[in-house]
């Protein structure tokens, strides 16, 4: 898979915005080309991005392992300055982990919603399960009113086709591995 087209997968944007901010998308967007490494300067010129907020952004990439650099000093004036590099792999690797435990997770909801039978007030205000119910004797715990029993196949549709969409988005990723 090109690195383009990783970016395009809602999965890694998603990703990319909860480890490192809506920037970090753009900063990748805009690394996905480079052969060699860049300079912090160089992303906050052409994104048009306070350099701190550069800054701020590869390092919680690197953070995750999703940037490295590369340190020098410069003898004259005894600073230092860091070329960047991103690690599209790494990117992959961590929403694979990530993803395939949400599937788990996304199975295991479904499984419990198909053996129980839940129930509801008209207020919504939470779902419990038969045996929850009987214990308030058919009263909502929060606000009191009358639980009735609810279809909850239109949840179900919903978690099995968030586990059918992962599960596509996850395949193309494992073909860039």
């Amino acid at each position: 898979m090109k690195k383009s087209k990783m970016l395009e997968l809602s999965l890694t944007k998603e990703f990319l915005e909860n480890i490192a901010g809506k920037e970090a998308i753009k900063l990748v967007g805009f690394c996905k080309n480079k052969n060699k490494g860049f300079t912090d300067e160089e992303v906050a010129k052409k994104l048009n991005v306070k350099i701190t907020e550069v800054r701020a952004i590869l390092n919680r990439l690197h953070y995750r392992g999703v940037a490295c650099y590369q340190k020098t000093k410069n003898e004259q004036t005894g600073w230092y300055s860091y070329t960047w590099e991103i690690k599209p792999k790494r990117i992959a690797e961590l929403i694979l982990e990530s993803q395939t435990e949400e599937i788990d997770k996304l199975e295991k909801k479904v499984d419990f919603e198909k053996d129980y039978v839940f129930f509801s007030c008209k207020e919504k205000c939470d779902n419990v399960p038969f045996e929850v119910a009987v214990q308030y004797q058919f009263k909502c715990p929060r606000c009191g009113k009358k639980l009735n029993s609810i279809d909850n196949k239109k949840r179900l549709k919903e978690m099995k086709n968030q586990i059918e969409l992962i599960t596509k988005e996850l395949k193309q990723l494992q073909k860039n591995i």
